[in-house]
Formats: structure tokens, C-alpha cells, sequence
């Protein structure tokens, strides 16, 4: 019986190693290891074995029953393997729009606004950081010193979520909850920049979307003086859009900033484009993140990047964004 174990030990893996389907794998493994094998009719054998003989054939019979299941185990990896490769390429779908001799496309006019935009302030020292767009009322407003009844609330048209307690969930109305995120889980200094995709309840105009991209800076460091925002928001506009814009700030009012001011910058012709708010980070605004503003300083501004991405390229309406015509989008 000990023979006839190790001849099986030894012939029946490569047996199953060269199964060539999952189905002839388990046929061979019913065959081998099944209540109908020969390990299973020399196992009921053992009650009449002497204890030496009986010892010696079960612990033969186990390496044996191990050396197959193992074998078997490697075999079934390989196969479903193979099957799910195979399964996977007959799957496969073409998911190119291309047209036969056409280019197969380039970035959104607004996609490309935000890379430009990334770039020119990585080359400035600020790093990129991201949030969720679905976020707390804390985060969106509450941290940026705007108390539930504050009158500035209304300015957001804000969409709220149906998650927790009512009004306790927003998609973000802007990008500054991101700042929230990074000063409440870092210690100072910081040197950001937050693009991303906001949402309010505005009617589409020329000027307006409900959902539009912004791009948000925040520097928190000691000694930092509006002087510092005035002077990184004029080199941003010489980098971005050439040397012949300049930039003015304009006194103006947000919770979250003291003091305020637009931010706004004048074409070579003249004219004059607001692009967003900046200011001064409020006190209350460190000391909810948990940063004490006897020691550190800092300023924030925020962009449109539709309105921005529009404005260097001579777009008047903002709607021609997302129509996905691509008669204009093949423009840019």
C-alpha cells in the first residue's frame, strides 16, 4: 500500500499540471481525491492495520492527499488565469471617437486653463492640493467664518446633500474647503494652490454656470503682509496672460478674509476684467484650523477658471464651455 501511495505522489502532478481546461481539472481531481479515489478506499482501510502499519500508511496518505490538493490548487490558478485573459480580450470594446484621418483630440479649453494655471504656480514655489466635492457645512462655511445665520450665506446659492443631519452635507460652493483640509492637518507653512470644480444654484447666462471651476491660492507663513498678496497676484497676471496685462485690488468684503478686495486686471486695450476675490486670511479662520494667528499671517485669492479660460481666448458666453460643439471646441 506504502508503494502504490508514492507511485500516485509522484505520477498524478504532472497529470494535472497538463489538464488543459477547468473542467478536465476537476475531473481528474474527483478522480483523485473524490470519495471514489484510490486515497479515499485505502484511508477505509486503516481501521484494519495494525497500529505501526496504520500510522505509518495515514501519515503517508496525508503528504499524499497535501502533494495533490497542492498540485491541483497550482493547476486551477493557471487556468483561470488564462480564462479570464481570454474572456477579458473577447470583451475588449474600441473606445475611441476618432474619425479616420482626423486627430484624435486635445484638452478641454478649460482643462487647459487649469494645467497653465498649475504650472505657473508650481514655477512660483506653491504646490497643487485637491478636495471632495462633496462636502460639510463646517468645512464649506463654518471654518470660513460664516455663523448659520451669517447674510453672506445667500451669496452661494447652495446645493445641499441628502446625507446626515438636513443642511449638514453641501457641494462645495467653492474650492476654499480645501484650504480648510490643509491647514486643519498640517503645521504651517503653506504654499497652495486648489483647482477644482464648484456648484451653485445659478441660472446659465453668459457670465454664470451652475457648475464652473475655480482655481484657490493660500499662503499661511510669519511676516505676511497684503504687499505679499499684491505683488504674487501681479506676478500671476504678467505670467499668465503677458506683460502688457496689469492688475489693480479693489476693497470689497468676504467672512473669510481681512481686509478683502477683487482682484481685477487690465487688457492692453484698456479695459478692465474682474477675476475674484482675495484678502487676508481671518484671524477666526487660523484659529478654527487650529493655527494661532499671533504667530502666523497669510493671504488667499480665488479665480474663475471658465471665466479665465474664456477671457484669454476672446469667449463672450461662458455656456459655449459645455455644449460639447465641436466646431468650437476644435478651436482651442
Amino acid at each position: 500500500m506504502l508503494e502504490n501511495i508514492a507511485a500516485l505522489e509522484t505520477t498524478a502532478p504532472p497529470r494535472l499540471a497538463a489538464a488543459g481546461s477547468l473542467e478536465e481539472l476537476a475531473t481528474l481531481e474527483s478522480e483523485l481525491l473524490g470519495k471514489k479515489s484510490v486515497l479515499a478506499s485505502y484511508k477505509s482501510q486503516l481501521g484494519g492495520l495494525d497500529p505501526d502499519e496504520r500510522r505509518a500508511v495515514g501519515g503517508a496518505l496525508n503528504r499524499a492527499r497535501l502533494t495533490l490538493e497542492d498540485a491541483v490548487l497550482a493547476r486551477r490558478l493557471v487556468l483561470e488565469r488564462d480564462q479570464r485573459r481570454l474572456q477579458l480580450n473577447a470583451e475588449r470594446l474600441d473606445l475611441t471617437e476618432a474619425a479616420p484621418g482626423n486627430e484624435a483630440g486635445h484638452l478641454h479649453l478649460v482643462t487647459q486653463a487649469m494645467e497653465t494655471l498649475e504650472d505657473v504656480f508650481v514655477g512660483m514655489g506653491f504646490t497643487v492640493a485637491e478636495g471632495p466635492e462633496v462636502e460639510t457645512d463646517w468645512n464649506n462655511f463654518g471654518a470660513l467664518n460664516f455663523p448659520p445665520d451669517h447674510p453672506a450665506r445667500d451669496m452661494y446659492d447652495t446645493l445641499y446633500v441628502e446625507m446626515g443631519e438636513p443642511g449638514s452635507t453641501v457641494l462645495r460652493t467653492h474650492t476654499s474647503p480645501v484650504q480648510v483640509r490643509v491647514m486643519s492637518g498640517q503645521e504651517p507653512p503653506f504654499y497652495m494652490v486648489m483647482p477644482g470644480r464648484v456648484f451653485r444654484q445659478d441660472t446659465p447666462d453668459a457670465t454664470h454656470m451652475p457648475v464652473f471651476h475655480q482655481i484657490e491660492g493660500l499662503v499661511v507663513d510669519r511676516n505676511i503682509t497684503f504687499a505679499d498678496l499684491a505683488g504674487t497676484l501681479d506676478a500671476f497676471t504678467k505670467a499668465f496672460f503677458g506683460g502688457d496685462f496689469t492688475s489693480r485690488l479693489r476693497p470689497s468684503y468676504f467672512p473669510f478674509t481681512e481686509p478683502s478686495a477683487e482682484f481685477d486686471i487690465q487688457r492692453p486695450d484698456g479695459s478692465w476684467l474682474e477675476l475674484g476675490g482675495c484678502g487676508m486670511v481671518h484671524p477666526n479662520v487660523l484659529s478654527n484650523c487650529g493655527i494661532d494667528p499671533e504667530h502666523w499671517q497669510g493671504f488667499a485669492f480665488g479665480f474663475g477658471l471658465d471665466r479665465l479660460g474664456a477671457s484669454a481666448h476672446g469667449v463672450a458666453d461662458l455656456r459655449d464651455l459645455f455644449t460639447n460643439d465641436i466646431r468650437f471646441l476644435s478651436q482651442f
